[in-house]
C-alpha cells in the first residue's frame, strides 16, 4: 500500500545521543588501553552475552559461509567466538543479532536472527532483548540441543496497560521457537543456569503492572528449560534481573529503602544475603560464580544539574562475598567519567563486558551526528521515523518540518531551502512545542520553562517563519502557564491550554483566541471548565473537532500523584468546537489509570496517533540511562481509528494498534501527508541524506560524559 496514509514522526527519550556499544576489559583493569571493543561499531549495540562454543557451532551451520571461514577448529581454539546482543541496525528496531568475532584482526561479522533462522518468527515490528544460551547438557547418553532464550514483544496483548514481553526459546539446531512464558502474563530479564537446564525470569505472573516507574516489583520465577507453564516456581519476591551463580544460587537486584542493592539467594536453604553495601546503588548483577558477581554501581547520587564527579557515574565493579570491602574496579581505570551498563561475564570471569556510549570518539566541542531514522512500521500504509529533536511538527501541506533541539533552546526548520534555526532563546529549557498555522506561514511556540505549572509560559507567533526573519509576536497575556496551541483549518482561531482560572492547584482548561493577534483582539474564550487538567490540544485538519488529553475522569478516591509525580489518569477526548460536546475516545487502564497523551489527527482525519502506556513497560528501567527530566521509562506510539463523520460513535474505542516497540520512551508524535520516501517531501530528501549536528557539550576534554549537559531532555507523558 506504499505508505498511502503518510508518515508518523516521533521523538525518543532515554535514548543517548551518542551510540551505545559493547566493550570488555580484564578483571581488574589497570589502564584505558586494556579495554577491547567487541562489535563492528555499526549502530547502537548493547545487552550482550557470550555464546558457548558448542552452541556457536549449531548457529554457524545455518549460515551460508565458506567452510574455511568458520572451521570448528577455530571455534574450539577460541580464534572464532560468538556474541548475542541487541542492535538497532535493522530497520532501527531493537532486535537481537549474532556477532562472529575473529581474533585475527578483530574482525566482526554480524547477522540478524532472521538471517540465520528465517523470517517466520524473526520479522515485523517488535522488540527483542536479553538473549542467552541454554541447553547443551547430557541427558540419557546424548547431548541436548542448545537454545537461544530471549524476550520478544512480537505477540500482541489486548489487555490494557499490560507488558507484551514474553520469553521464548529457539532451538539453535532446528530453528523452532517455543514460548516459555505462561499465557496471560509477561516476563523480563531471563537468565540461564550454568548447566543450561534452568531459566530464571523477573515476572509479572500473578500481579498487574500498576505504573511503577523504576521499581517494577516483579517476582523471580525459576523453571526447567523443558518444563511446562505450570511447573514454574516463585523463589524471590519484589526483585529483578536474576543471574545464576550456580545451580542453587541466584543473584538479583532489589530496592530497599532509598537505595538499590544486589543480593544473593540460596535456593537450597532459602537464605538471602545482601552483597553490596547499603550506602550506594548497585544494579544489574552478572554472576561469575557462587561468591563473585559483577554489578553496576552509582556510589554517589546525582541530580544531573552540575558536572558530575567520578563517583556519580555508573561503573562496573566485581564484589566477592569473601572480600566485601575490596571490590575489583573494572571501568574506573578505563573511563572514569563515563556511564557503563549491564555487565556480562567472559572467559570465566577473566574479562567483564558491558556497554557504554562511544563518546571517546568525540573531542571537546565536537558535534554529535544526528539522523532522522526510518523505522519499520506496524502499518503497511503508514511510514514511521524518529526525529533527532523534540516535538516534530509538520506544516499542513507536508512541505515543512519544524522541531526543537534537545536542549529546548532553538527551533529548527527543514524545508526545500535546507535545514536551519528559525528561532532561538538565550539558554536551555526556553522553548518547546512548535506548531504550524493550518493556512499560513506562521509557527507558534511556547516560551518559558517546560513542564512546570507554577512558571509563566507564553505563546508566541513567528510570522513569515520560512523567510528567516525571526520575528515574534506575543499572543497570550496575564502571566499564566499557557501551552500547546493549535489552529483551526482556516487558520483564524487558536486553541490552547492555560492555568488561568486554575486556582492554587493550577488546573488547566482549554481556551480559544485569535490566531494572528491573540489576546490583543480580546480576552481568550474559555471552552472547557473544571477542576482537572485539559492539555495537548490539536484541531482537526478539516473539521470543527478538537482532540485533547485530560484527566477529567480521574476517580475521586485516586491518589493526588501517580507514583509521586504527575496526577496521572490521562485519557484522550474529542470536542465539537461549535456546540462544545465532548466524548472520551480512548483511555489506558479500564479504571482510567495511566497515560494517553499528545494526541494528533491523521491528515485524513480517520485516525489519532498518541503516546501511551497501553503496553506498560518493555525493559527493567534500572538497566537504562538515567537522564535529566527522565520520569517514566515506558511509553510507545499507538494509533486509534475513529469515525470521521459522527463524533458520538467514537466513545471509548476499544481497539488500538501499537506502532513502536521500545525500551526508550517514544513521545510527541506528528503525522504528515507525505510518505518517508516521497520525492516531493523536500525536507525528507534533506534529512535522509544529511545529518543534523547541534553543538555537543556532551564530551569532556578528558573523554568523559556529561548527561546533564546534553540537553537530552525526556518528554514524559506527564507533560501537561
Amino acid at each position: 500500500m506504499g505508505e498511502s496514509r503518510g508518515s508518523i514522526a516521533f521523538f525518543a527519550c532515554y535514548r543517548p545521543p551518542v551510540p551505545l556499544d559493547i566493550f570488555c576489559c580484564p578483571a581488574p583493569a589497570s589502564s584505558r588501553e586494556e579495554e577491547r571493543h567487541l562489535t563492528d561499531g555499526v549502530s547502537y549495540n548493547y545487552n550482550c552475552q557470550p555464546i558457548p562454543s558448542a552452541a556457536l557451532k549449531s548457529i554457524v551451520k545455518h549460515l551460508d559461509l565458506a567452510p574455511e571461514a568458520v572451521e570448528e577448529a577455530a571455534i574450539d581454539s577460541g580464534r572464532l567466538t560468538g556474541l548475542v546482543f541487541v542492535s538497532e541496525r535493522q530497520h532501527h528496531l531493537e532486535t537481537l543479532h549474532i556477532g562472529l568475532r575473529f581474533d585475527d584482526g578483530d574482525e566482526v561479522w554480524v547477522f540478524t536472527l532472521g538471517d540465520i533462522y528465517g523470517g517466520d518468527f524473526f520479522s515485523g515490528a517488535r522488540l527483542e532483548d536479553s538473549g542467552c544460551i541454554a541447553g547443551g547438557y547430557e541427558v540419557d547418553g546424548h547431548t541436548a540441543d542448545h537454545y537461544l532464550v530471549f524476550v520478544s514483544t512480537k505477540e500482541p496483548v489486548q489487555e490494557r496497560r499490560s507488558p507484551w514481553n514474553v520469553v521464548y526459546k529457539t532451538n539453535l539446531r532446528t530453528g523452532e521457537t517455543e514460548r516459555l512464558t505462561p499465557p496471560g502474563t509477561s516476563d523480563l530479564s531471563p537468565s540461564v543456569s550454568p548447566s543450561g537446564k534452568r531459566v530464571a525470569v523477573a515476572s509479572f505472573q500473578g500481579k498487574k503492572w500498576d505504573g511503577e516507574v523504576k521499581d517494577l516489583l516483579t517476582n523471580i520465577y525459576v523453571m526447567d528449560l523443558e518444563s511446562t507453564y505450570l511447573e514454574r516456581e516463585r523463589v524471590i519476591e519484589n526483585a529483578g534481573w536474576p543471574s545464576w551463580g550456580s545451580e542453587t544460587v541466584l543473584f538479583f537486584h532489589k530496592k530497599v529503602g532509598d537505595n538499590w542493592g544486589v543480593f544473593r539467594h540460596d535456593l537450597s536453604t532459602g537464605e538471602t544475603l545482601r552483597v553490596t553495601p547499603e550506602a550506594f546503588d548497585a544494579v544489574t548483577p552478572a554472576a561469575i560464580d557462587e561468591s563473585r558477581v559483577a554489578v553496576a554501581t552509582i556510589r554517589q547520587k546525582s541530580v544531573f544539574t552540575d558536572v558530575r564527579v567520578e563517583a556519580q557515574y555508573r561503573h562496573i565493579e566485581v564484589f566477592d562475598m569473601g572480600l566485601p570491602e575490596e571490590p575489583l574496579q573494572i571501568t574506573r581505570c578505563t573511563k572514569p567519567k563515563g556511564d557503563h551498563y549491564n555487565p556480562f561475564v567472559m572467559d570465566g570471569g577473566k574479562y567483564i563486558g558491558y556497554h557504554r556510549c562511544k563518546s571517546d570518539h568525540l573531542e571537546h566541542g565536537d558535534d554529535v551526528p544526528r539522523r532522522f531514522d526510518k523505522l519499520q512500521s506496524h502499518h503497511e500504509d503508514i511510514g514511521l521515523f524518529r526525529v533527532a529533536g523534540a516535538f516534530p511538527a509538520f506544516s499542513k501541506d507536508g512541505s515543512k518540518l519544524a522541531f526543537v533541539d534537545n536542549e529546548f533552546k532553538a527551533v529548527w526548520l527543514a524545508d526545500s531551502d535546507g535545514m536551519r534555526v528559525v528561532f532561538e532563546t538565550d539558554g536551555p529549557d526556553g522553548v518547546f512545542s512548535p506548531v504550524w498555522n493550518q493556512k499560513k506561514d506562521i509557527l507558534y511556540v511556547c516560551m518559558g520553562p517546560s513542564f512546570k505549572a507554577n512558571e509563566i509560559l507564553e505563546i508566541y507567533a513567528i510570522p513569515h517563519v520560512s523567510s528567516g526573519a525571526r520575528e515574534r509576536r506575543l499572543l497570550t497575556k496575564g502571566k499564566f502557564n499557557n501551552a500547546f496551541p493549535s489552529t483551526n483549518s482556516d487558520g483564524t482561531k487558536l486553541v490552547f491550554r492555560s492555568t488561568r482560572n486554575g486556582g492554587d492547584k493550577k488546573y488547566k482548561n482549554l481556551y480559544m483566541m485569535d490566531a494572528e493577534i491573540g489576546e490583543d483582539g480580546g480576552e481568550a474564550e474559555r471552552i472547557t471548565e473544571g477542576d482537572w487538567i485539559d492539555t495537548h490540544c490539536q484541531w482537526s485538519p478539516d473539521r470543527d473537532w478538537i482532540v485533547f488529553s485530560s484527566n477529567r475522569d480521574k476517580p475521586a478516591d485516586a491518589p493526588e500523584r501517580d507514583h509521586g509525580m504527575d496526577p496521572g489518569y490521562f485519557a484522550v477526548y474529542l470536542m465539537n468546537a461549535i456546540d462544545r460536546s465532548v466524548v472520551r475516545v480512548i483511555r489506558s487502564g479500564y479504571d482510567f489509570s495511566g497515560h494517553v497523551n499528545h494526541p494528533v489527527f491523521s491528515p485524513d482525519g480517520r485516525s489519532i496517533v498518541v503516546t501511551a502506556d497501553l503496553a506498560a513497560v518493555s525493559a527493567d528501567p534500572m538497566s537504562l540511562p538515567l537522564l535529566l527530566h527522565s520520569q517514566r521509562p515506558y511509553g510507545d506510539i499507538f494509533t486509534v481509528d475513529i469515525d470521521p463523520d459522527d463524533m458520538e460513535k467514537n466513545q471509548d474505542v476499544e481497539e488500538f494498534a501499537r506502532v513502536t516497540h521500545s525500551r526508550y520512551e517514544n513521545a510527541t508524535p506528528d503525522w504528515t501527508v507525505f510518505s518517508t520516501h516521497d520525492p516531493h517531501a523536500q525536507w525528507n530528501l534533506l534529512v535522509m541524506e544529511e545529518e543534523y549536528t547541534p553543538a555537543c557539550p556532551y564530551a569532556h576534554h578528558d573523554g568523559g560524559e556529561s548527561w546533564h549537559m546534553t540537553g537530552q531532555m525526556c518528554i514524559p507523558k506527564r507533560v501537561c
